[in-house]
């Protein structure tokens, strides 16, 4: 039975809009993709950067939303249903509901940034306080100026805790959505050179990641790596806003400390200590990076007084999303091999952290560590010394074999020692017929780079290729806020 999201008196009064054509039916979903929209959808005819919504509103209304909102002067003649015009662009309208759908929320908000980490930390979150109430979340990387206010406007009145993701490229991008989301909570996963092409350096950086504390509602907290270089920078910036800051990682004065942990294949086993209280708990999924990322869940959960017990056990379930860990069980003809799927997105952080998850793997009889690594975007000047850099964790990583891809990866391959060297070639189409001929039973492949160097065509060739075993970890859509960090 679908549930009412929004009457159509709070749609009309919260985008300040006027209805055209025959009364539409209560709104129990917001959609801003015709392909996806659900029955009794109110669907935003957005402009994006290819596409116009206006031109999908037939589509949108005949797949049953109850309504479309659109600009002013853009209404459809042959839209078959009702409209809602408002007088400036639907995204703004999106924005508008969004602010109505925050001032009707009674719960507690927590927002997430960094520059890694952002979506696997979200969806700890949400695994985590589900359990202790009705809890919001996006589905996919949803980060950006339209993939935030989205999240909110599809917010359930009766909601008790609310997770957003906020991303950026740029500095002055965060401080709107935060302001916009008003967090009892906000996270900093970490701040690592991501982006730095648009950035004169690390330190701005972080002062754009701090804009987050700007929303944070009064008495808020502020949950900061303290193992990170700039925890000082950012600590500084959260208390100017007159935050609390709740500080998680391996340092000795951290509020969430990590005390011990035990890193498997599969899963990690951690102690921590959350304010002077011992914790103990099993992560569902392997990774050191991972660890971290659930200290800052814990850290969250201590800032709103929540169930720390019950947040600690819900960690068992959790899984790598996909692109971000997910695993799959391949079948050769001779065996079978594991691949890793981290194909999401890169940046120095995030392929070191993923290096070290094929270092934990363990390989089967006669099999290999190979690691297939694509180009980092977005570095500047700098990318040559970055990418070259990873040098030193591809070792640390036991790797057998190291397959590279774009042209941004010369650098490493020129000093990657000749007993490691798979292959290398410019574009992903080259190799993927190479590690669909190199790959035997056994062996573990690790496959990461960022969006743009479309290396996910290599997990799909591979698992077209072999079938696939039961993969851990949900599948998730693609994501709103491709390439934000």
């Amino acid at each position: 039975m679908m549930t009412d999201l929004w009457t159509i008196d709070d749609l009309v009064a919260a985008t300040a809009g006027r209805l055209v054509g025959p009364p539409p039916t209560p709104v129990s979903g917001i959609s801003i993709d015709s392909r996806t929209v659900a029955p009794r959808d109110a669907f935003f005819a957005i402009r994006g950067d290819r596409f116009d919504g206006h031109a999908f509103v037939p589509q949108a209304l005949q797949a049953g939303a109850a309504l479309a909102i659109v600009s002013a002067g853009r209404e459809p003649k042959d839209a078959a249903g009702p409209l809602l015009v408002v007088a400036d662009d639907p995204l703004d309208a999106l924005v508008r509901l969004g602010r109505a759908a925050r001032e009707r929320f009674a719960g507690q908000a927590i927002a997430v940034t960094g520059s890694v980490g952002k979506t696997g930390t979200k969806e700890m979150l949400r695994l985590a306080f589900s359990g202790l109430g009705q809890t919001h979340a996006p589905v996919g990387s949803f980060n950006n100026h339209w993939g935030v206010p989205l999240t909110l406007a599809r917010m359930p009145q009766e909601t008790r805790f609310g997770v957003f993701e906020i991303g950026m490229n740029h500095a002055g991008e965060i401080a709107p959505l935060t302001r916009l989301v008003r967090p009892h909570v906000a996270i900093v996963t970490t701040v690592e050179p991501v982006h730095i092409e648009f950035f004169p350096d690390e330190a701005a950086i972080a002062d754009a990641k701090a804009e987050i504390f700007e929303g944070l509602v009064p008495g808020g907290a502020a949950v900061i790596n303290r193992d990170n270089r700039w925890f000082e920078r950012l600590a500084m910036r959260a208390s100017e806003a007159g935050a609390r800051i709740v500080a998680f990682g391996e340092h000795p004065e951290a509020t969430v400390r990590l005390v011990a942990v035990e890193l498997a294949a599969d899963h990690s086993r951690v102690r921590a200590s959350v304010g002077g209280q011992p914790v103990e708990y099993r992560l569902g999924a392997p990774g050191r990076h991972l660890v971290q990322n659930s200290l800052a869940v814990l850290g969250a959960a201590h800032a709103l007084g929540a169930d720390l017990a019950a947040v600690a056990a819900a960690l068992a379930g959790f899984t790598a999303p996909k692109g971000r860990g997910e695993r799959f069980a391949l079948t050769h003809p001779d065996g079978a091999f594991t691949l890793i799927d981290e194909s999401y997105n890169a940046n120095p952080a995030s392929m070191r952290a993923a290096l070290a998850l094929l270092h934990q793997a363990e390989p089967g009889r006669g099999g290999r560590r190979i690691a297939v690594l694509g180009d980092m975007r977005e570095l500047g000047a700098r990318s040559a010394e970055l990418h070259r850099g990873l040098g030193d964790a591809v070792a640390a990583s036991g790797a057998d074999r190291v397959f590279l891809v774009g042209p941004e990866m010369r650098s490493l391959w020129e000093d990657l020692p000749e007993a490691r060297r798979g292959a290398y070639a410019e574009s992903v189409e080259a190799i993927v017929p190479i590690l669909a001929d190199a790959v035997r039973p056994g062996d573990v492949l690790v496959v990461k780079a960022s969006l743009g160097t479309r290396l996910g065509l290599v997990v799909d060739d591979l698992k077209r290729r072999f079938d696939p075993g039961a993969a851990r970890g949900p599948s998730l859509p693609s994501a709103a806020g491709q390439g934000r960090c």
